[in-house]
């Protein structure tokens, strides 16, 4: 199943490499700068695990932290150049699960971010299929496969698909959605999303006029019903 991850890092060279690197592992990463941004993104969304900096350019991440763990009990791995004893005992008694110096091995950080995942939620965060009958969607490499035959989707589509089916049988609101795939500094039209979903909804029904799968719930949003 895909996993949410939360990466708070202000150095954009490295946080890119980090966000590409995960992405093509399969994860669906968000990545804030700041502090206050990374605080506020976790108010409104679950999240499986935060990747912290120590070093941010607002509020320092052992506060991060502390806020973090007075909230939630979701992983946080700490990864800064503060990789002295000191600081690396301060992380860990303020409740992180893991604490990296830099610099550090890309391949380092996935294998402690997987046993981290299944730690916390057991065998359901290595399994990356997502499967509705004749529908299986890979997150590993994020294929789409109907009927065993693969299909194309967009970059919004697929991600739209993933949501979808993660949260099979419960109705979704349009902003929660639009949020989520396109971000809360988006200036697209709210029509965007009606579009997209009408685009996969094309691509995977069998009658689009007729959705078994996507469903609208009106004035709300949508709902994903498994075959």
């Amino acid at each position: 199943m895909a996993t949410d991850i939360l990466l708070i890092e202000d150095d954009r060279s490295l946080g890119a490499v980090i966000k590409d690197f995960l992405e093509r592992e399969g994860y669906l990463v968000q990545w804030c700068t700041t502090g206050e941004d990374g605080l506020t993104f976790l108010e409104r969304t679950a999240v499986k695990l935060v990747l912290l900096d120590i070093m941010l350019p607002d509020i320092d991440g052992f506060t991060v932290c502390a806020k973090i763990r007075s909230a939630q009990s979701l992983p946080v791995i700490i990864i800064s150049a503060r990789s002295g004893d000191d600081d690396q005992i301060t992380g860990l008694n303020l409740g992180a699960d893991d604490y990296m110096g830099k610099p550090f091995s890309i391949g380092l950080l996935l294998a402690k971010i997987k046993s981290q995942l299944r730690r916390s939620y057991g065998n359901q965060a290595e399994n990356p299929l997502l499967r509705d009958k004749d529908l299986v969607v890979d997150t590993a490499s994020r294929s789409v496969y109907l009927n065993e035959t693969p299909i194309n989707l967009t970059v919004k589509e697929y991600e739209l698909l993933v949501l979808l089916l993660e949260n099979a049988g419960k109705t979704l609101q349009k902003d929660w959605l639009f949020d989520r795939v396109w971000g809360v500094d988006c200036f697209s039209e709210p029509s965007t999303l009606t579009v997209h979903i009408g685009k996969l909804r094309e691509k995977i029904e069998a009658d689009p006029k007729k959705p078994r799968r996507i469903k609208t719930v009106w004035g709300v949003g949508y709902r994903y019903e498994t075959l």
